[in-house]
């Protein structure tokens, strides 16, 4: 005989079961984020295309200002379009993710109201379709890579790593605007500002050694500086240094942006039943 799941709600044990059932509800998680996948691309004209066309036309944009009207160096005589291209790839990640997570409770509005599950597989599924994204968009950097005949270093190998860190950057800030997205409505015209504005104060059209050395670990308090300088050191090589002062700072933060990311949407979730 097949065995049978019940689900208990008991008062005063949310805490102690929540994570259980994160893990009992993955199923859900899988749906979620395949039906967000289908839905990026469904009756769409290029479907996946887009996933190439849009960081390719940035990197010819950024490659042109930065690197040919500006005359900003590149790393290691690191052909420039690798260079830009490096941090376009973890910095799309993170603004789509970051998209995503914040409107991904507002969209699933009904089936928060009408059915019990952890409300954390909702954002958290949101950024498996940005996820999608960047393998695709990786095609291109394999490509740029060919046409310049550049090979990575052992690096490379760190790659999965600062990869991980992107996905705990991009789900801590995710959690905190998917909360407050669903409080204060008015944040779902606060996150493309401040996408727009990351993009220019994170160094993914330029290399983050042109910053003065007394103002590097200031700049640093963008936890995407370094991601990006991460991603550069590992696909890059060829004598990429990585500021490791810059870098530990960078890391603590994502750390403490994803423990209090969890922290208040779990304070947050028994409201959002009453208030979306």
């Amino acid at each position: 005989m097949e065995s049978e799941h019940y689900l208990r709600i008991k008062a005063g044990q949310t805490e102690t079961q929540y994570w259980r059932d994160v893990w009992r509800y993955r199923e859900l998680f899988y749906f979620l984020a395949w039906r967000d996948i289908l839905v990026r691309y469904k009756q769409t004209f290029i479907g996946v295309a887009w996933a190439l066309i849009r960081p390719f036309l940035t990197m010819v944009v950024f490659t042109i200002v930065f690197g040919r009207l500006a005359n900003l160096p590149s790393e290691s005589n690191v052909p420039y379009p690798v260079l830009v291209f490096a941090a376009i790839l973890p910095w799309q990640f993170f603004a789509s993710a970051l998209s995503e997570c914040s409107n991904s409770l507002i969209s699933n509005s009904n089936l928060l109201s009408k059915v019990y599950f952890p409300r954390l597989v909702v954002p958290t599924s949101a950024v498996i379709v940005s996820f999608v994204d960047f393998l695709i968009s990786g095609m291109i950097l394999l490509g740029l890579m060919a046409w310049y005949n550049f090979v990575p270093s052992w690096r490379i190998l760190a790659l999965p790593f600062f990869v991980l860190v992107a996905f705990a950057a991009a789900i801590g800030s995710g959690l905190w605007l998917a909360a407050l997205n669903v409080k204060y409505r008015d944040f779902r015209y606060v996150v493309p500002f401040i996408v727009q504005l990351g993009l220019y104060i994170s160094p993914v059209g330029f290399s983050s050694n042109i910053v003065p050395q007394q103002w590097r670990l200031l700049y640093s308090l963008n936890p995407m500086v370094g991601v990006i300088d991460g991603f550069r050191w590992a696909i890059l090589g060829r004598g990429t240094v990585l500021y490791w002062p810059g870098f530990s700072l960078s890391l603590i933060l994502v750390g403490l942006i994803l423990w209090s990311g969890v922290m208040y949407f779990r304070r947050m979730e028994r409201t959002f039943a009453d208030v979306i």
